[in-house]
This record gives C-alpha cells, structure tokens and sequence, in this order.
C-alpha cells in the first residue's frame, strides 16, 4: 500500500506546476483602419534621407537670403490624412506635387507667416516682426516659386537613393479642402520640418499619400541608409556659404567732408554761389563711413582723374571687427 503524500509535498508540487505556466501575452492593439504600411526602419531612411533635403535647402536658402538660418526634420509619422486636414490652419500656403510617371501625389505646406517673410526677404525687406495670416497673392506666390521649384529639385536628388523620381509642382491652394490628394480615411507619409531664421522659428510640412507606396517601400531599406550622404554646395557649411557671399557683398561707402550749423534763417536765404565754412580744416583728416558706421579716416585726392580717399587710419572701436 502506497503512503500518501504530506501536506508540504502537496504545496510543493502545486507551486511546481505554476512557475510551469506561461503567463499569457498582453494582446497589442491594431488598428486595421491604419494599417502600418511604412516600417520602423522604413521610416529611419525616410528621415536620413530628408535630413539630407535639410542640408541642400537650408544652403539654398542661406546664399538667396544672405543670413544664418537652418532647417531640420522634426518627425516622420504615419497618420489619417484627415487628421491632417484638421491641422492645416485657413487660409494656408499649400503646393500640390506628384511624382513624374507614378499615381503618388504629395502637398508642400509652407507655413504662412515664413511664405511671407521669405518673400518680404526676397524684395530686400528685413522680414522682422510678425506677419498677419492671410491668402498668398498672386504676385508673392510668383516671388516664391523659385524657392519651391528649387525645394522640389532637393528632393528629386535625395529620392534618388530609392529610384529616380521627378517631383513636379501641380498647382497652389490656399485651402487645404481643395488639395484634396487622397480619400479622408487613408493614412499619409508626413514629414515635419522646422526652419529657423533667426530668431523665429517656422512649421513646414510635406505628406505623400501614401495608397501607391507599395513600389518604394519594397527599394526602402536599412541598407540604403550606407548610400545617403548629406549634400552641399562644395563641401561648405551653411556658415562657410553664407562668409563667402557676405565677402562678396557689395557696401556703401560715404566719405564725410566736414560738418557745420547754420540757423533757419540762414537756410531760407541760401541761394546758389553762397559759401558754407566748415568745421573741418584742409590739412584735417576726413571720416570715412561704411554701411553709415564710422570706421576709418582718410586724406582726399585724385587718383585717374577721380575724386579719392587714401585711409590712413582705422578707427580703434572698428579693429577687433575687421
């Protein structure tokens, strides 16, 4: 006859069995509305290869407006397009593109108040201060179609890692419901950019629809990351860029003759042939002005038959900045 088992033998062997057990894995939610069309590693060359974009673009930007500026990608993210919709404030700055030869389409979304400080910039403003959101003119979307023509160019030579795609400009929107590049309920690759001038800092944006991808993605992958190098303009930085256009800049220079007073009345009985004494003698050095800063002194003369100034001297708060 068999002996029974005790009490701790019973214990032990019921814990046995449960460290046996598996726990059950937490189910992951899948949304099937948005399928995951774009990988996580599909999204990392995405981005490597915008980052890319980046660098040509912000170069572009520096030598077209003569000042330090930089432009990054933010995020790649996968989303309904109408939650982007719902995004896009009105009115906006919206350019409609495809891809030559394909059924991919895409929106370029500038975001207003950097549309119209670019073009303020690009007249030869100073593009300060905030600017009031309203429809881009005609006139400013013509002023701005280089930087987007050259925009869509940067990113045909990035894409070129994956399959030479030619990006061509549709038309302009001021609306987001009339750029209607997919249904609502599909998702679309966005990419989100942030530009920097100075100071400010401005949203741009570009989506592809993202139904006719299937082609790319299978040429996506982590491999492809190895091909992309950031491209610039022989080799410069945007800081290098932007010292050799400023060394070719062109400054006025203003040489001051001298200075006097006269009063009111004296002004009103000015007439031609009258003589205005100076305060400066002849033997006196003249200041020589640039870009209306005093920075040098200097002796007039005639050099080929042209009025000159020899500098003879730097002026001491100016010669750490020359």
């Amino acid at each position: 006859m068999s002996e029974g088992f005790s009490e701790k033998e019973v214990e032990r062997l019921i814990n046995k069995s449960e460290k046996n057990i598996k726990q059950d894995k937490e189910p992951i939610p899948y949304d099937f509305r948005l399928p995951n069309r774009i990988s996580k590693n599909q999204l990392k060359v995405l981005h490597s290869i915008h980052d890319s974009v980046c660098d040509t673009f912000g170069s572009f930007l520096v030598s077209k407006l003569q000042t330090m500026l930089s432009v990054k990608v933010t995020a790649v993210d996968q989303i309904y397009y109408s939650e982007y919709v719902l995004a896009v404030p009105n009115p906006a700055c919206l350019y409609t593109f495809k891809l030559k030869d394909t059924d991919i389409k895409g929106i370029l979304e500038l975001n207003v108040e950097l549309a119209l400080n670019l073009v303020e910039r690009l007249l030869g403003g100073v593009g300060n201060g905030k600017k009031e959101s309203k429809v881009i003119t005609p006139i400013e979307q013509k002023v701005l179609e280089d930087v987007v023509i050259h925009l869509m160019d940067d990113l045909k030579n990035a894409w070129q890692t994956i399959d030479d795609f030619e990006f061509v400009i549709d038309h302009f929107e001021a609306d987001i419901d009339f750029a209607q590049i997919t249904a609502q309920s599909e998702s679309i690759l966005l990419i989100s950019f942030d530009v920097s001038i100075g100071e400010q800092s401005y949203p741009m944006n570009i989506c592809f629809a993202t139904y006719a991808f299937d082609t790319i993605l299978s040429k996506l992958s982590v491999q492809k990351l190895s091909s992309i190098r950031p491209a610039n303009y022989g080799g410069l930085s945007s800081r290098e860029l932007l010292t050799l256009h400023l060394q070719e800049a062109l400054l006025p220079v203003v040489v001051e003759l001298g200075r006097s007073r006269i009063t009111v009345k004296e002004l009103m009985e000015l007439n031609e042939g009258d003589v205005i004494k100076l305060q400066t003698k002849i033997i006196d050095e003249q200041l020589v002005k640039v870009t209306n800063e005093n920075f040098f002194y200097g002796r007039v003369g005639i050099l080929n038959d042209h009025k000159a100034i020899k500098i003879t001297r730097k002026i001491k708060s100016h010669k750490n900045n020359l």
